[in-house]
């Protein structure tokens, strides 16, 4: 009876906090519909006067890109910006071949003109953070914008950003990422749908109320007085981003973000690339809530309403541990439901958390029409991107819990850096990426194990209850069947 009670109030748990972040994000799609009808009244420099142009260094944080560093820097050297007001730092913590590349770049670019820098590190202390910290030391720039290697920035990207730094509030403008491969595949289209959904619903939803967003690591620019205000980079976390973006709000800097000004990126084209990618933000989202959940709490100055906007922003990451601990207990949960009548009210009343999916099915619907058209044609697309994203994301929980747990306990890890590929056609010559992991994680295992556990839970659909079955629960597990699956054998062809 213990067991059984064990079961029904951690199910219970977990469902209401999967509700309560359902609710949140359909405030954040009020924001967002509320900020669409309104025009921005900012202030903006003058461009046309030479005295307002502010000097802007970039920086280019790297390590071992031997892909991607021709491509980044040509495209970075074309920016359209006053060439006495722009200095390049390629701040390089390489160790491979890549190092001598870039070395040779960067001398013929100062050899054409282009005010650039190269500084590189021996130890790669802080990782990225560390490297950031290092440049701002000599950086000669009153802003600060930041671009990782697969980024490529428009030429005009400067004169869309800069000019909004006339509010002297503003410590940080960010801008939307859009995908130069999004196509290319069932992966790169469901993580191009979750970072649309941050970077429209969320970004948006949060920034229009001055509730709390994040500088998203890369595609933004720094007021160089805010970071230093806000205590400099740190790297005590895997997202050193989310960290130093915190400290700055709670130091009433304020940040803009562009959601009509796009910065192009690749996205990861392997399973393996993904999983490092999804692992740091997801461990380091649980770093931060542990690092300033207390520091947003006790803060006086922040209404009651922007503090749970970011206590549930910093838990983020959190709501793949709830989605996983629902889908392990569903299963027990069926058998429960038909084996004791008497809580038959209680199931009555957990059905009413179907709600949740409906809601994130329509805040993601508001996201994905913006973007690409609403359509009949575009809602069928719709239709099927909302389930496939949602069963592969459920197929990531276990993996992602994992990185949220040893955040939450403050378990250390290096800081994995995703593998770029520079990719300019369909073909599978990235499967030859030298920075990719072959190497199969002991919890691919668990993944193929849970796989057959949820094909367990579709038959048990059929074979429980006096009543030719319970099929409630049904098409959940076939998402978690095909979602666990596609991860399973992703992760173990793509690494054979």
């Amino acid at each position: 009876m213990y067991l059984l009670s064990t079961i029904i109030v951690v199910y219970t748990i977990a469902l209401t906090l999967i509700f309560i972040y359902a609710l949140a994000q359909l405030n954040l799609l009020s924001n967002y519909l509320k900020a669409q009808k309104k025009q921005s009244q900012a202030v903006k420099f003058d461009f046309s006067n030479p005295n307002n142009i502010p000097f802007v260094s970039i920086q280019l944080p790297v390590y071992n890109e031997m892909y991607v560093m021709e491509r980044l820097l040509e495209n970075i050297s074309k920016m359209d910006y006053p060439k006495d007001k722009l200095e390049i730092q390629v701040l390089d913590d390489s160790t491979d071949e890549s190092l001598e590349l870039t070395q040779k770049l960067v001398k013929q670019l100062k050899l054409s003109g282009v005010n650039i820098v190269h500084i590189h590190r021996t130890k790669r202390t802080g990782f990225k953070a560390g490297a950031l910290k290092e440049g701002l030391k000599v950086a000669k720039g009153e802003f600060i914008a930041i671009f990782d290697a697969d980024f490529l920035p428009r030429p005009n990207w400067l004169k869309e950003t800069i000019p909004y730094f006339k509010d002297e509030n503003i410590g940080v403008v960010q801008t939307r990422w859009s995908h130069l491969n999004r196509n290319h595949s069932v992966l790169t289209k469901i993580q191009a749908f979750a970072l649309d959904a941050h970077f429209t619903l969320e970004q948006v939803g949060r920034n229009s109320k001055s509730h709390f967003i994040n500088f998203n690591g890369t595609a933004g620019v720094w007021r160089k007085t805010c970071i230093l205000e806000a205590g400099n980079w740190e790297g005590d976390t895997l997202t050193e981003d989310l960290d130093l973006s915190y400290r700055a709000q709670l130091k009433n800097w304020k940040f803009k973000y562009l959601e009509d000004v796009e910065t192009p990126a690749e996205l990861p084209m392997a399973i393996s690339a993904a999983r490092s990618q999804q692992f740091r933000w997801n461990k380091g989202g649980a770093e931060n809530f542990r690092k300033m959940a207390w520091k947003l709490v006790k803060n006086k100055h922040i209404s009651a309403k922007t503090k749970a906007h970011g206590l549930l922003h910093l838990l983020n990451s959190t709501m793949f541990l709830n989605i996983f601990i629902v889908a392990v207990l569903s299963i027990p949960m069926l058998y429960i439901k038909n084996e004791y009548e008497s809580l038959k009210p209680y199931f009555y009343v957990m059905s009413f958390f179907v709600v949740s999916s409906i809601i994130f099915f329509v805040c993601y619907w508001f996201m994905y029409k913006k973007i690409y058209g609403n359509s009949l044609k575009d809602f069928i697309e719709y239709l099927g991107m909302f389930f496939t994203f949602f069963s592969i994301a459920m197929g990531f929980s276990l993996h992602n819990s994992v990185a949220v747990l040893e955040g939450h306990f403050g378990k250390p890890s290096d800081f994995v850096r995703t593998p770029k590929f520079n990719i300019n056609s369909l073909s599978d010559s990235w499967k030859n990426n030298k920075y990719l992991s072959k190497k199969i994680p002991i919890y691919v295992l668990f993944e193929g194990l849970l796989t057959l556990y949820f094909g367990f839970g579709m038959y048990s659909a059929f074979v429980v209850g006096n009543q030719g079955g319970d099929f409630g629960l049904f098409p959940f597990h076939l998402m978690l069947f095909l979602g666990f699956g596609y991860v399973f054998f992703k992760s173990v062809t793509s690494s054979a």
